[in-house]
């Protein structure tokens, strides 16, 4: 069986789970994942010039590393999300 990009889709339906989709670039439906596309957008892709496959896959792993556990967040106090979630467990 070849993967495309029906297959996640397929796995939820198979347990009865149905997908409700937002839509695309609309703040008001999805506002954290609107704002942290544009915190990537932002802070990674527009400041990094990927010249290898590896660095593909190094830069934004070290970036995320940095935005979880390092980067504070204005909106939260300052804390980052790493503290933030210790705070709510």
């Amino acid at each position: 069986m070849a993967l495309n990009h029906r297959m996640p889709v397929m796995v939820f339906e198979k347990q009865g789970i149905t997908l409700i989709y937002t839509q695309p670039g609309n703040p008001q439906q999805n506002a954290y994942i609107e704002r942290y596309n544009r915190t990537v957008r932002q802070e990674l892709l527009e400041q990094s010039l990927f010249e290898s496959i590896q660095d593909v896959q190094e830069v934004p792993t070290q970036w995320l590393r940095t935005y979880n556990n390092d980067r504070s967040n204005m909106g939260d106090s300052g804390l980052n999300p790493a503290q933030k979630l210790k705070t709510a467990a």
